[in-house]
């Protein structure tokens, strides 16, 4: 599913208007819809319709709405977060029409207007929000914070027009205080603010509402940020040919393992096998070996030069070297440590792996502060955590938290790898500025581990020949939608990521089989024959 910043919104209805369209007219396609949305999603309401308008574009998508909704029978009352003569635009057409129609307009600038408000709102069956859309770009402040904190204390349902009043359309951050709506009526597209956190929260249940923004629009601006979707996603995996061997689906190398953190080696080296990578080898320090010869059936396991202290590192390079050769991808990082014999081994890795490569963990921090990303030319995949990102980016984690994908973005282009940047709604992001944004996953998933398992998903489908920006956006959509199916059947307290990892082949085949292009019915065939 497409989504679009704010930016890209205005450029899409600017090319629809010049393109013959009038403004007027979206706007009437834009109230009609949400409208509907409300009789639909929050069923018609029994009692009064509060509809609070501003003085823009969005106030004049609420008189539309106040029209329709009396039209089919509603009681209405519309409040102006302004004088009347303040009105411009084609808002100023519709607050005409909804003035011809005998609706009154109760200015919120009048003395008092705030606290008899506040009343009518404790009174009200839903609340309409046509405050602000997204062309709020500083906090909100005076008159429309009291407003917008009035609506969030009411307790009464909320339709949100376009986007909840003060939340970035962009970020998802609020702007000062926000709306929090109860369904949002989104125009034309999502926007990239109401997928990511905090965003969701405020936006409650997303309808897109259809205005007419047609195809050749989208092909013009180009919007480059999507929601990943199940049938999408799943159409990256295909069946497997019947004559197929184990090295048709590639060979995973895992670095990893530091002595105390043995069980994130296991868990990326088992995820890779239950992704499908046709062969795994587990590179570890020579004095861990043993451990792990205990402890594997299907991985294999392979020796690096020890620092003595349980640790890898490079020694001669030429351990490493051999490692490398013959593989389709490699995953470095996980439980691997930072010293500076790690440090030395992931600049080598970096430097000289000819073949696809994921950073997690310890092998992020290993290459914070250098320049070793940019002058790979094999791809490379990284799955920081936003403190992780934000040593990367030499900033602070409350930046990468306060604009999480324009950091995920950002480091993608000056880095040149594919960034995926863990959280709620994980975000991936291309080099060349495309951009995803994942709906899977849960708190439940926010336990050690799972981390691990993500990098080791990730290279398996690198090895078995995804281009890396592929890889990495059916990596965490697979690896969140294990996690919600385990979820779902034990609850998410508890969830451990080597329960993810039992549930990768079920989820994988779901994903396949969604993604499998229906069937052409042939004339004369019915449903179900």
């Amino acid at each position: 599913m497409t989504v679009v910043t704010a930016a890209e919104m205005r450029a899409l209805d600017r090319w629809t208007i010049e393109h013959g369209t009038p403004g007027h007219v979206l706007m009437e396609r834009a109230g009609a819809g949400a409208a509907r949305v409300l009789r639909e999603h929050l069923r018609r309401p029994r009692g009064r319709a509060i509809v609070i308008c501003g003085r823009g574009n969005n106030g004049g998508d609420g008189f539309v709405v106040a029209r329709h909704l009396r039209r089919a029978g509603v009681p209405v009352e519309v409040w102006l977060a302004a004088r009347a003569d303040e009105v411009g635009g084609d808002a100023a057409r519709m607050l005409a029409a909804w003035r011809r129609g005998r609706g009154r307009v109760h200015e919120l600038t009048a003395a008092g207007a705030t606290q008899a408000l506040g009343r009518r709102l404790a009174e009200a069956a839903v609340v309409v929000d046509a405050l602000f859309g997204t062309g709020l770009n500083a906090p909100v402040t005076g008159l429309p914070a009291t407003v917008i904190e009035l609506v969030n204390a009411c307790g009464v349902p909320v339709l949100a027009l376009d986007l909840a009043s003060g939340l970035s359309p962009d970020t998802g951050m609020p702007l000062g205080t926000a709306v929090r709506a109860t369904t949002t009526a989104t125009f034309g597209f999502p926007k990239v603010g109401q997928v990511i956190y905090p965003g969701v929260e405020h936006t409650g249940l997303l309808a897109v509402v259809d205005i007419g923004i047609p195809p050749a629009a989208v092909t013009a601006i180009g919007p480059r940020i999507s929601l990943l979707e199940a049938k999408a996603i799943g159409s990256l995996l295909h069946p497997r040919p019947r004559d197929a061997h184990k090295g048709s689906f590639g060979h995973v190398l895992v670095i990893a393992g530091s002595r105390g953190k043995t069980g994130a080696a296991l868990l990326a080296a088992e995820a890779a096998g239950r992704a499908g990578a046709g062969l795994v080898t587990l590179a570890v320090p020579v004095g861990l070996q043993p451990v792990f010869e205990g402890r594997v059936r299907e991985t294999m396991t392979a020796a690096l030069p020890d620092d003595g202290a349980g640790g890898a590192e490079l020694g001669d390079g030429h351990a490493l070297e051999a490692l490398l050769a013959g593989r389709d991808a490699v995953v470095c990082g996980p439980g691997l440590g930072v010293t500076p014999g790690t440090r030395a081994l992931v600049a080598h890795l970096v430097r000289r792996a000819p073949v696809p490569l994921v950073l997690d963990a310890d092998a992020l921090n290993a290459v914070a502060g250098t320049d070793l990303l940019r002058a790979r030319s094999a791809p490379t995949v990284v799955t920081p955590h936003p403190g992780e990102l934000a040593r990367l980016l030499g900033t602070e984690t409350a930046a990468v938290q306060a604009d999480r994908l324009g950091a995920a973005r950002g480091f993608a282009a000056s880095a040149q790898v594919v960034v995926v940047l863990k959280g709620a709604r994980t975000v991936v992001a291309s080099p060349d500025g495309g951009a995803a944004i994942s709906p899977t996953g849960n708190p439940g998933m926010a336990s050690g581990g799972t981390g691990d398992v993500l990098a080791g998903v990730v290279g398996a489908l690198l090895a078995q020949g995804l281009p890396p920006f592929e890889a990495a956006a059916l990596g965490v959509f697979a690896h969140g939608a294990a996690g919600d199916v385990v979820a779902a059947r034990q609850g998410e307290v508890g969830l451990l990521a080597g329960d993810l990892i039992a549930e990768l082949p079920a989820t994988l085949a779901r994903l396949q089989a969604a993604g499998r292009p229906e069937a052409p019915r042939r004339r004369g065939d019915r449903a179900g024959h």
